[in-house]
């Protein structure tokens, strides 16, 4: 006769539950193993990434990834707290993971640039390899967005989302409301094609460097600190502003 086996029963909660076949989402999962393990590794074994794991609570304490599971434990697994915080109670990272910095993959410069054009803090470059992303997210705690399931994996990553829509506006409306940034939202503060802080500046400033018509119409400017782009409020600010107010109130209702 062989060994008996043990069971631990783990549930995953919210979004997390996209990472699972449709039978297993929203239950009370059992999983059966002979030799005890970290839960880190049983949470993976269901195929979800721990970079988006935030707490787990197993038989109602805080635990971290390298806890072993053992016969009977009850786990519940949930994802980032972005609208709560949940820091005293954190064991599987140092810090929760509520500061809005972002770096993204190269398959999402548009959301990239949406997220400038909002305010947000967001690296992309159209050539960037997994091993810079990676990288970067580690050494400067910015969340990774991505659409690669893989990349998720990676044993150095501790703050990623894996972006579920395919169009560039559901994703930015995903974003918004997944993160709870609909408050901290700053239209028009950041260069949208290098990331950099934009700054006033007058017209007597830019004397000879914008079109005439420009020069005549618009009396406030911003200009890029970083590549010197000059932007103003042309015919597209008061489409731009209206799209904005939109998708803050929309991600707002889901939030809440």
């Amino acid at each position: 006769m062989g060994p008996s086996h043990a069971r631990a029963f783990i549930r995953f909660y919210a979004e997390l539950n996209d990472h699972l076949p449709e039978h297993q989402r929203q239950k009370t999962l059992e999983r059966r193993f002979y030799v005890p393990g970290s839960v880190k590794d049983m949470i993976e074994s269901f195929g979800v990434p721990h970079s988006e794991i935030e707490l787990i609570v197993v038989n109602g304490e805080s635990v971290s990834f390298s806890h072993i599971v053992r016969d009977g434990d009850r786990i519940a697994v949930y994802p980032m707290f972005e609208s709560f915080d949940v820091t005293g109670e954190l064991k599987v990272r140092r810090r929760a993971l509520r500061e809005p910095k972002f770096i993204l993959d190269v398959h999402l410069g548009k959301l990239a640039a949406y997220l400038r054009m909002l305010g947000f803090d967001a690296l992309y470059g159209n050539r960037a390899s997994d091993r810079e992303l990676v990288s970067v997210s580690s050494q400067q705690h910015r969340i990774l967005l991505t659409r690669d399931r893989g990349l998720l994996k990676h044993s150095a990553i501790t703050h990623a989302y894996l972006v579920r829509h395919t169009g560039s506006r559901s994703q930015i409306a995903e974003i918004v409301a997944r993160f709870d940034l609909a408050g901290s939202v700053r239209p028009f503060t950041r260069c949208m094609v290098c990331n950099a802080f934009l700054a006033q500046i007058s017209s007597q400033e830019l004397q000879g460097a914008l079109p005439p018509r420009v020069a005549a119409s618009f009396e406030e400017f911003r200009r890029c600190s970083q590549c010197g782009r000059t932007y103003w409020k042309g015919s597209h600010y008061r489409r731009m502003q209206q799209w904005v107010n939109e998708l803050i109130g929309g991600a707002a209702g889901l939030s809440s």
